[in-house]
């Protein structure tokens, strides 16, 4: 089955399947076989094991009543790799394909390896926040090496250069990275859960056809990219085209959505669970970063 990043995507290529296979008919020519579907080498790709069990996120209870009961549109969403989380694969995209942000935008709600290095400041651009005996990122500096690395707010830190960090306070952590190499630095890494990336196409009038209000997703504009391709209320606003919005202002985004390029991707994950996160993290987390530089 062919995956694609848009519902405009999909209704391209399959017009030009169409239009192939009619003008082949034309020609009286033997029955024509598509050659197979490109395979992206994505380095994200999901693996074999995605959240084999996944209870809880940052003391936050993630059982199938809980899921149902606060977040019902997920109760359906497999919990394990046996279901329909599959990897990337027959991906077509004859609209999107020149979006650079599209191959990174991928979600895989998985465990990775992370490898990173300080910049000429000796500073990896991230910092860690401890939660229930976790070590979570609370804020990556833009253009910084963890963000290059692919880090993102929410994200479980597991191990720093093959130390576990179950346990360990933010400090400890700091102290860790700081005393790490100027390169390769290496982390395991677990993925933030139920976040969805969404591939979105600007009309003429350069709309994408939602609302938000505090980076919430309060409304959808009727038969808008973002109502046909599924995107949903009440979730939080993550990133837009892989760079982090998390704490910036309406107008900030707007601006940022304003200027992208023809095709979005827009990274949102479910308001219950954002929610969590922040008071985890600390009401005061985006004051403490203005004053507090990343490690």
């Amino acid at each position: 089955m062919s995956l694609y990043p848009s519902l405009e995507d999909m209704k391209v290529d399959t017009m030009v399947r169409a239009q192939m296979a009619q003008h082949q008919q034309r020609q009286a020519a033997p029955s024509y076989s598509l050659p197979p579907a490109p395979q992206p080498s994505h380095p994200s790709a999901p693996s074999a094991h995605v959240y084999p069990a996944l209870g809880e996120y940052m003391g936050l209870e993630l059982s199938s009543d809980v899921i149902a009961l606060n977040m019902p549109e997920y109760q359906l969403q497999p919990m394990h790799s046996g279901g329909a989380v599959t990897a990337v694969s027959n991906f077509i995209a004859p609209l999107s394909s020149q979006s650079t942000t599209l191959a990174k935008a991928t979600v895989t709600q998985a465990i990775r390896p992370v490898v990173l290095c300080k910049d000429r400041d000796g500073k990896c651009g991230v910092r860690l926040h401890s939660v229930n005996n976790g070590v979570f990122v609370c804020y990556v500096a833009a253009n910084s090496p963890a963000a290059l690395a692919g880090l993102r707010f929410g994200d479980q830190i597991l191990e720093i250069n093959n130390v576990a960090l179950a346990g360990m306070t933010m400090d400890q952590c700091h102290a860790l990275l700081k005393k790490s190499p100027n390169n390769g630095i290496s982390m395991a890494v677990r993925d933030r859960p139920f976040e969805r990336t969404i591939t979105l196409h600007k009309d003429s009038l350069g709309h994408v056809g939602f609302h938000f209000k505090d980076g919430r997703i309060v409304g959808l504009v009727k038969d808008s990219s973002a109502a046909r391709n599924g995107l949903l209320t009440d979730h939080q606003l993550l990133e837009i085209n892989t760079v982090n919005v998390v704490g910036m202002k309406d107008k900030e985004i707007s601006r940022l959505i304003d200027g992208s390029p023809s095709v979005v991707n827009i990274t949102i994950i479910p308001s219950y669970i954002y929610q969590h996160m922040i008071s985890k993290m600390s009401s005061s987390l985006f004051k403490e970063l203005d004053r507090t530089p990343a490690v």
